[in-house]
């Protein structure tokens, strides 16, 4: 079945635009219109403005009636609340993780964390969509491992895309490095069945992301 123009035009300002915000091309409520957009792109306002509803439906972009599609922004307290969440449901998944991954779930881990690291450092600068790629690939796959249909939905519920953009866009090459560490200290944890080691370390690895937010606000402020 081939796929109607309209539909091409509209996966096209989808991945566009996603991959705008993945890279941090416009900042936190910068306003996205569809006539800009479209103009842009070269198509019409029609799969833009369908691009933008499937962004803000996935939690990406955020739209507000009367205001229309925004990039999200937090604030302090918001971020202390979604990264709070976050350091308790996915250490739990690690853990759980850390019970029941099978040897091929853990050498995707392996995997994912590698390609995390050529993307972050076999270039002159840090790719931020492919990092970001492989490091949500990363986090995925421990909650798939974790067996819990339950816990996969309330992080999905919680995790910000955008949010996780922007805590690696202000990584440096000592905070990347940690990062992946972090994440080979986590997988080794998980091979070695250790669900106490496993949780440990990924809550320091999301608390270190906190920090790198809560910073970003200090130095704003």
């Amino acid at each position: 079945m081939k796929t109607s123009p309209r539909h091409r035009a509209a996966d096209l300002a989808y991945s566009t635009i996603r991959e705008g915000v993945m890279a941090g091309r416009w900042p936190s409520g910068a306003h996205l219109r569809e006539i800009e957009l479209a103009s842009e792109l070269g198509v019409s306002r029609t799969p833009v403005r369908e691009a933008l509803r499937r962004l803000a439906s996935e939690g990406v972009l955020k739209f507000e009636p009367h205001i229309g599609v925004t990039v999200p922004d937090w604030s302090a307290t918001d971020l202390d609340e979604i990264f709070e969440l976050r350091s308790r449901l996915e250490s739990y998944a690690a853990e759980l993780a850390a019970l029941r991954a099978d040897k091929a779930a853990i050498a995707a881990m392996r995997e994912a964390n590698l390609e995390m690291e050529r993307a972050a450092f076999s270039g002159s600068v840090p790719d931020t969509v492919a990092v970001t790629a492989n490091n949500d690939r990363f986090h995925r796959l421990i909650v798939t491992a974790s067996g819990s249909k339950r816990l996969a939905g309330f992080i999905a519920s919680v995790v910000e895309l955008p949010l996780v953009v922007r805590t690696f866009a202000r990584f440096d090459a000592h905070a990347m490095r940690r990062s992946i560490a972090h994440h080979n200290e986590i997988v080794e944890a998980i091979s070695h069945r250790d669900p106490v080691w496993a949780g440990a370390v990924m809550r320091a690895h999301i608390q270190a992301g906190r920090h790198v937010m809560l910073g970003e606000r200090s130095e704003a402020g």
